[in-house]
Formats: C-alpha cells, structure tokens, sequence
C-alpha cells in the first residue's frame, strides 16, 4: 500500500539524508544552492537576505550567542521579543524568513517553525499590533501643481517626465526606474502605455501596462527628445549633459518627489497611494482600481483606501444627511 505523502516528514527525511552525506559532497550541495538562489531571487531579495543575516549576526555578538547554523529556537524567540515593539511586525516576519532561508541554504531544519518562535511572534503582535506604517498620500492635484512651478530647464524637463509619470501610471520607483524609451507606447488619442515588463508581483516577466496621460506623453516625449535617448535608454536618467545613460536609482526618485513637492514626508510610494485615494474620492470602484495598480488581490489598495472609505461610509452619510435636515430646520 502506497504510503500517504507527508510535506513535513518528507522535508525531514530529505535532509536527514543530506546530513549523512561525506563532508565534501555537502559543501558542493550548499554552494550550488547559494549559485543557483543568486539567479533565482531578485536583487532586492538577496540584499534584504544579506542584512537580516548581517543584522542577526550583530544582535547575537551583542548578546553573547553563535549566530551560526543550527540556531535554537530559545536564542530565535529571545530575538523576537528584543525586536518587539522597535520594529512594524511584518517587518519581523521578513527577517524571520531570512534565519529560515539561511538554514534552507544548509539544508538544516529551519528553528523558524519552533512553537516558541511562533509564540514570540504572537506574543509580540497582541502587545504591539499589526499595524503597517504607510506612506503618506500624494494626489494628483498635489504633483500637478508641483510640475506648473517647474520650467524648462534641462533638469526640469527630467523632474516633469517623472512626475507625471508617478502621478499617472500608480507605478512602483522600481517599475519606474526600469522603464525604457521603447516601453512607451503611443495610442491614437494621445495618450501611452507604459509597458511594465516585471515588477514585485510579477518575478517571472508575464508583463502588464500602466497608463500615461496625454499631457504626461507630451512631457516624457519633451525629455527623450532634449536628452536624446534611444529606444534601449531608460526614460529616467541623470539630468546632466554628457552623462552616460543610466536609469535612476529608486532611492533618488523618492529624493526628487520630495525636493519638487517640497515635503519631507513622502515617499515614491506616496503617488500610488494618492492615486487610490484619489479613485476612492471620485466613485471607482475596487475592482477598476486593482486594474489601474496592478494588485493581483484587493487586501492593498483597500488597506490604503481605509480613510478615504470611512469619510464615504454610511456613517457619514447619514450624518451629512441629519446636518442637512438641521440647517435646513434653523433657517425656517
């Protein structure tokens, strides 16, 4: 009779096996892993992957344990609790991932998955909660009226393609820093596409398109032709003639957003969250607003859209109602 299929049993088993192996034969296993994750996760995995480990090494010769594999659950639950309350909880999560995926890479039983981390973890989200910070809003009317205080210089041209670009297309900084002259597609009515050819929800390049206004094609089209780029530049470069045509680093987008807008406090996020808040204001519904930002589930544009939906809620209808009956009630 066929034995029942076990994913846990069978992952124990599977490295119960590797760890019978000659010494030599598992330094060869762990460093074809380490190759192999280098093409297979994306730059931004690998460098979050390397801080949590360096982090964790940090924290570990600060408290007088071995940050070297197997690491017990006791030390792991210990870091749970130390990070409590300094760090957001999915952010705990995140480096929680990277412990399991350096046992992974030595085909060790991740401590992850102990009880006691999974209490900690608990334990540190009832004290401190889930909430997620979140970039504050920055709305179309907020960018547009940056861009008019903008004027033509070589350096303004650079900032008014970005913005609008930001404000229209709800595109990530990553999806922007990578877009090239050749992912802009002109339509008839003046309009673009921007073809986004991967981005965090799509590793694996199936592609999607985002959209650019007419007065956002002009403005890109205003860039290309003062910058002279060709159809494999990035859109979005430095600003200096003479310089070679590299894309813009994400981090350099958010610097740019806030020295145009002139706040502090927002990010390159904050013009995909004012572009939800700004779909919310005016009626779109929760499936045309998934579409525009290319969220394969509601959970994020609803999260972002809280505020603006309890200002539409029945509760405040029906208050805005009542109000209305009272003046109407005080000038008779």
């Amino acid at each position: 009779m066929p034995r029942e299929f076990d994913r846990h049993n069978e992952r124990v088993e599977a490295l119960s096996a590797i760890s019978r192996l000659p010494s030599s034969r598992r330094h060869q296993l762990i460093e074809e892993y380490r190759q192999r994750s280098e093409n297979a996760f994306a730059h931004a995995t690998l460098r979050n992957y390397h801080m949590v480990i360096r982090l964790f090494g940090k924290w570990c010769a600060d408290h007088g344990y071995s940050p070297e594999p197997p690491v017990s659950p006791e030390i792991l639950a210990s870091w749970v609790d130390d990070m409590g309350g300094k760090l957001a909880s999915n952010t705990i999560e995140t480096r929680l991932w990277g412990i399991a995926e350096l046992h992974r890479s030595r085909f060790l039983p991740s401590p992850t998955r102990h009880r006691l981390v999974d209490l900690a973890l608990k334990g540190v989200k009832r004290k401190y909660g889930t909430t997620q910070r979140q970039a504050p809003a920055l709305g179309k009317k907020d960018v547009i009226h940056a861009i008019d205080r903008l004027g033509s210089s070589r350096l303004e041209l650079r900032d008014k393609a970005m913005l609008w670009i930001m404000t229209d297309s709800w595109c990530r900084s990553s999806e922007v820093s990578a877009f090239k002259v050749k992912n802009l597609l002109r339509q008839d009515d003046g309009s673009s596409l921007l073809y986004v050819s991967r981005s965090k929800t799509d590793q694996y390049g199936e592609g999607a398109y985002a959209y650019l206004s007419a007065k956002g094609t002009l403005a890109v089209l205003a860039w290309i032709e003062e910058a002279k780029l060709k159809a494999d530049d990035p859109i979005l470069t430095k600003s200096q003639k003479g310089a070679q045509h590299l894309p813009l680093d994400p981090a350099t987008i958010s610097r740019i957003l806030r020295r145009c807008t002139g706040r502090k406090d927002v990010s390159a996020h904050s013009t995909r969250i004012g572009g939800v808040h700004d779909a919310f204001r005016i009626g779109c519904d929760l499936s045309s607003i998934m579409v525009a930002g290319r969220w394969t589930s509601p959970e994020m544009p609803a999260r972002y859209g809280r505020k603006i939906s309890a200002q539409q809620s029945a509760a405040a209808k029906v208050s805005e109602a009542f109000n209305q009956v009272a003046m109407e009630s005080d000038s008779k």
